[in-house]
């Protein structure tokens, strides 16, 4: 992973935004502390964080014990009909 500061950020963005799509995640320090980090859009989104998410134990019973129900559509419909 290259590393810049960003001096050197903005001096060259765009050849630095370029660059990122062939070198991967470039790390923009200041002052030697990591602040940003520029990513490929690519990259970004090559795992969906959904499917790779873990379910915290309570929400993971719920989700266990939920059967069905009214659909939000149905119920809006409703809810027209009524006015």
């Amino acid at each position: 992973m290259k590393t810049i500061s960003i001096r050197e950020l903005h001096e060259k963005t765009g050849d630095w935004v370029r660059r990122s799509v062939t070198l991967g995640p470039i790390t923009v320090t200041d002052r030697g502390q990591a602040v940003a980090q520029i990513v490929p859009v690519g990259a970004a989104y090559a795992i969906n964080p959904f499917a790779a998410r873990k379910l915290r134990e309570g929400y993971a019973q719920l989700l266990g014990t939920l059967r069905g129900g009214t659909d939000s559509a149905q119920a809006v419909s409703e809810d027209r009909d009524r006015a």
